[in-house]
């Protein structure tokens, strides 16, 4: 059942959660990004995000436009009161998150370091964070834009802790690029995609490729939006356009994806276990909380594990 549904997931919008494109107002951006999405929706209708996708490891997920407008903000990447600044104020939230998520699984963490891989990882916010777990071995951080990694290796030179050798390695690569373990149990303990899932081009094959790349018993962990209109209203409209907290053009409604949405498609997995959730929020002078029940209609974490072999 769960898989017949994951298959259909990434519905067409109806008319009415469309109808804010034609809006005078917002026709110049809005109803471009409406008519050139390929994430949601097909020209035939059909969803894109199916649980019946394979790994294609010659197709790239990565949307040009993204890269280019990432490139431009790689010089104020690591600036705390920057464009950047709700990425650093969220990465407060996002090791309590994983430790939650280790706390929780049936069997005990393994008593050895962890090997994390952060997917679209920047100007290395929370790689280099990661790199500093007293429980992490190794991180490797990889992004399919070059401007952003010479900052991010820039920046780890700052620190000689994360100079030691295999601690922190960045590579120019998209996931896709990145070779496959040659056994299961050579994968990644923690595979991370902090807000990016809703800048690649196909959600369904870009997470094909990436769950690979998790050893058995091991995480993926990411973060990412609602598509509701309440996300529409504080991500777009208040958060680029009148209060410039971001960049206009930094998120694209189209792509959004709602959690149950998600929820679907792992469940259509038969190596994946039920995922774990926590909806979160930014509040003005507070930073990012946990709030529960946001997940429906704003920021929310998401992981999942894979079934031990």
């Amino acid at each position: 059942m769960a898989s017949r549904r994951a298959g259909s997931v990434l519905r067409t919008l109806d008319s009415a959660s469309i109808s804010f494109y034609r809006l005078p107002r917002l026709q110049s951006r809005y109803s471009r990004a409406a008519q050139s999405s390929v994430v949601l929706r097909s020209s035939s209708g059909r969803s894109h995000f199916s649980s019946t996708s394979s790994p294609n490891h010659g197709h790239s997920s990565v949307d040009p436009t993204e890269v280019s407008h990432f490139s431009a903000l790689a010089s104020s990447w690591w600036d705390p009161q920057g464009p950047s600044r709700l990425l650093h104020l969220m990465n407060n939230l996002r090791h309590p998150f994983i430790q939650k998520c280790l706390a929780s699984q049936p069997t005990p963490p393994p008593q050895r370091k962890l090997k994390y891989l952060d997917v679209g990882c920047g100007g290395g916010i929370f790689a280099e964070s990661a790199a500093r777990q007293e429980n992490a071995a190794s991180v490797l951080g990889i992004d399919p834009t070059p401007q952003v990694l010479e900052v991010a290796e820039s920046h780890k030179k700052t620190d000689p802790f994360l100079m030691q050798e295999g601690r922190l390695t960045y590579k120019n690569i998209p996931i896709e690029k990145l070779p496959l373990p040659e056994k299961p149990e050579d994968g990644f303990d923690i595979v991370s995609c902090f807000e990016v899932i809703e800048h690649v081009s196909n959600p369904s094959e870009f997470l094909d490729t990436l769950l690979p790349h998790v050893r058995p018993g091991g995480w993926v962990v990411m973060s990412t939006i609602a598509r509701t209109w309440t996300s529409w209203a504080t991500t777009i409209v208040a958060a680029e356009d009148v209060l410039r907290m971001v960049p206009r053009g930094t998120h694209d409604w189209n792509k959004y994806i709602n959690e149950q949405e998600l929820k679907e498609w792992f469940m259509g997995k038969p190596d994946w276990e039920l995922p774990r959730v926590m909806g979160v929020m930014y509040i003005p002078g507070f930073g990012w909380k946990e709030v529960k029940g946001s997940e429906h209609w704003g920021n929310y974490f998401f992981a999942a594990r894979r079934k031990e072999l």
